[in-house]
């Protein structure tokens, strides 16, 4: 067990150290390496100074669910990291990589292409298609997670799990956009294992998809859990987890 556990963690970087020991703990059990699960920090409610210090730490991926902030957060990151090379520090071992993770409308798919590495939750054709056009015109490649809503809530974001397939097929035949594989989100409880018949589905669904036609080798990705509910998801298959108040003690995560 971790001694850290049941602790009061006062410091990001003790909160940074007892999440990456749970990713570790959840791969070890799902028969996994720790190292083939990309943690996602979730910036909605972090500082600037949060940021820096989780980049200090060597973490490289965040991820934003409103447009507003993640441009305004990307380029301020964007200026730091550029004020390390002037002062001769070294360079990152890794570069920064932006996931934006919320729901997308299509009037604001122009401010978020050229800055994102990664775009989870594309949830329609339409939504593709204006990516696609996006991209093309500006000679960019956007890679994508299909966002299916597992659990069919109404107020959640998500195509239905039926109409995944129907959407891989489409979004494969355009060429500046790259399926990587699904995301889904459970629905909000204070028990965890609530989660998990959500990301067990989704985990069937993706593997499902994985033996489609349709379907190439990068389609390799699974984005599933948050806070509250990350090692379920890490053990049901996930290797993308979106982890926000965990890291900065807010409310949620996205």
């Amino acid at each position: 067990m971790n001694p850290k556990e049941g602790t009061t963690l006062t410091t990001l970087k003790e909160r940074y150290e007892l999440v990456t020991h749970r990713i570790a703990e959840a791969a070890r059990k799902s028969g996994r390496d720790a190292g083939d699960i990309h943690l996602v920090a979730v910036t909605k409610k972090a500082s600037v100074e949060d940021v820096r210090q989780l980049i200090d730490l060597g973490h490289s991926d965040f991820g934003e669910s409103r447009v507003q902030h993640f441009t305004q957060i990307e380029a301020q990151i964007h200026e730091y990291v550029d004020r390390r090379k002037e002062l001769g520090k070294p360079d990152l071992a890794t570069p920064i990589r932006w996931h934006f993770i919320g729901h997308l409308q299509r009037n604001k798919c122009r401010r978020v292409v050229q800055l994102t590495r990664m775009i989870h939750s594309v949830d329609s054709l339409r939504l593709a298609e204006e990516l696609q056009e996006i991209s093309a015109k500006k000679n960019i490649v956007v890679e994508v997670l299909l966002q299916a809503n597992i659990s069919r809530e109404r107020q959640k974001s998500g195509i239905a799990p039926a109409a995944v397939e129907y959407l891989l097929e489409q979004v494969v035949t355009m060429p500046n956009v790259i399926p990587r594989g699904m995301m889904c989100m459970a629905p909000a409880s204070s028990d965890p294992e609530e989660s998990r018949p959500v990301f067990e589905r989704c985990n069937e669904l993706f593997l499902e998809m994985q033996k489609s036609p349709h379907c190439g080798d990068a389609f390799n990705l699974l984005s599933m859990g948050m806070s509250n509910d990350f090692d379920v998801a890490i053990e049901s298959g996930a290797n993308i987890v979106r982890v926000g108040s965990a890291l900065f003690s807010d409310e949620s995560d996205n």
